[in-house]
């Protein structure tokens, strides 16, 4: 039977299980099996009339099945279906201007020099190039160090951020007494302790549709370290506008996606993912976790790739789409293939300027009273204090629970409330939680669905109770 390989995101769906063998003779009803065996993977799969989502592609083995028959591409029980998710050679792109190099730099890059590939010239390359790095989190701290210690001349930083602890399991740019300081002061002088002869030059704003065609006027290269959905599509649609070659990676949990999308020479972001997944759909790191090396794993990758964009040597992953497993160490390759329908970089292109793309992933402000209901944590403090009946429910994962838990809750994780509403009572009141108050929202809403009326969100989850109500709660 052909097999199903399932990434880390969609596992929790299937039993937890990376793959699945499933009946089938084409792509469609091996999907259908999957789906019949996994109900909870619908959802995630398909939308409400029944098609594969706009942002879940298939392979079969190595080739992307839009491209062969879609879901009546024929399968054997010798292939592979991949199931991949949105989670964010040749000459030289760079018009190097005429530069040199001190004799400190050529000591400094010696091990460079030496190489063929890179030489003399190549270094002068690297000095004369101009890379915008976007994000200085976990990805673009590793992207950036290595950057600034290949001797690339001018790395621009976007990010507005400021350092927070749990940061630094990751973001190697920044330490300990740096926690509460703005991550571009301290990312600025790490860089130019690493190497004094590189130009740092720091944005310290949100990218946005009104600013990123100045911000990435004068650079040759941009590297995507962004952790959400708008702001990668907006670096898509800017560079492709503007003709750069975007160097991108997405990381959650133990695995990570790395590309370089350059509509002059191959498919952009928007021909591998024509829409984002709807909001919520997909969890954030802060929600799913990360493997603290991984983002620098896949940050080293796109600083390879940005080095060889500038040499303008080796084969570049324009056209492939690399997909790595940290957890078993695999690396697998996937074709990438511009999409003659695409709607920004194909023949007739809709978009023709940067959109609200808050609104284009469907990240739409609601006015205060449309929300889910609420409950802030003193409001629950003072219900404990009285005795007020009432369910505690924890939609966390029981990994989240061993951290750290409120005492006297009903623990069902969120993705199998359903399968649990049996031991709720709609008679009782509900309050949920869970970390932030994100994945409880969501739950409120399914119960609501579901014929629960006396259900609420504890707005800001277990980190508002050990914010404000009981600071011996650890915070994760």
């Amino acid at each position: 039977m052909p097999k199903v390989l399932l990434p880390t995101p969609l596992r929790p769906y299937a039993g937890g299980s990376s793959s699945v063998e499933v009946p089938g003779a084409t792509v469609g009803e091996a999907l259908a099996a999957l789906v019949e065996r996994h109900a909870a993977l619908e959802r995630h799969l398909f939308d409400e009339g029944g098609r594969l989502r706009s942002f879940v592609n298939v392979y079969k083995n190595d080739e992307d099945v839009r491209y062969l028959d879609r879901e009546a591409t024929a399968v054997s029980p010798q292939d592979s279906l991949s199931i991949v998710p949105s989670i964010a050679g040749g000459s030289s792109p760079i018009a190097v201007d005429p530069v040199t190099l001190s004799n400190e730099e050529i000591r400094r890059y010696s091990r460079h020099l030496i190489l063929p590939e890179v030489g003399l010239e190549g270094q002068k390359k690297l000095k004369a190039a101009r890379v915008l790095a976007v994000g200085t989190g976990g990805l673009g701290s590793p992207l950036a160090v290595y950057l600034a210690a290949a001797g690339v001349g001018t790395i621009g930083l976007v990010d507005f951020d400021v350092v927070d602890d749990s940061n630094l399991h990751r973001q190697i740019l920044f330490g300990t007494s740096d926690v509460g300081k703005p991550k571009l002061s301290v990312a600025v002088r790490r860089l130019k302790e690493l190497n004094p002869n590189v130009e740092v030059v720091p944005f310290e704003e949100r990218l946005t549709s009104e600013n990123a065609l100045e911000i990435l006027r004068d650079f040759d290269v941009v590297a995507d370290g962004t952790d959400n959905f708008p702001t990668r599509y907006l670096v898509n649609d800017a560079c492709v506008l503007t003709g750069k070659p975007n160097v991108y990676a997405s990381i959650f949990r133990f695995e990570g996606q790395a590309s370089v999308f350059w509509a002059a020479k191959g498919p952009c972001y928007r021909c591998l993912y024509s829409e984002p997944p709807p909001p919520g759909l997909v969890p954030s790191c802060a929600e799913g976790g990360v493997l603290g090396i991984l983002p620098g794993l896949l940050g080293l990758i796109q600083a390879t790739e940005t080095i060889k964009l500038v040499l303008g040597g080796g084969e570049s992953l324009i056209g492939r789409l690399l997909l790595v497993d940290a957890l078993s160490m695999r690396f697998r390759e996937l074709k990438l293939r511009k999409n003659p329908d695409c709607v920004l970089c194909g023949p007739r292109p809709t978009v023709t300027k940067l959109i609200d793309y808050e609104a284009f992933c469907g990240i739409v402000p609601e006015p205060a009273d449309a929300g889910v209901p609420a409950i802030s944590v003193e409001e629950l403090a003072a219900m404990r204090r009285r005795g007020d009946p009432f369910v505690l429910l924890d939609v966390r994962e029981p990994h989240e629970i061993e951290i750290c838990a409120l005492s006297g809750s009903m623990r069902v994780p969120l993705g199998e409330l359903t399968e649990n509403l049996h031991r709720l009572s709609t008679a009782d009141e509900i309050v949920v939680h869970c970390r932030s108050g994100s994945r409880s929202a969501k739950a409120v809403a399914q119960l609501k669905q579901a014929g629960f009326r006396k259900v609420r969100n504890l707005a800001g989850g277990i980190l508002a109770w050990a914010d404000r109500i009981d600071p011996s709660v650890p915070k994760y």
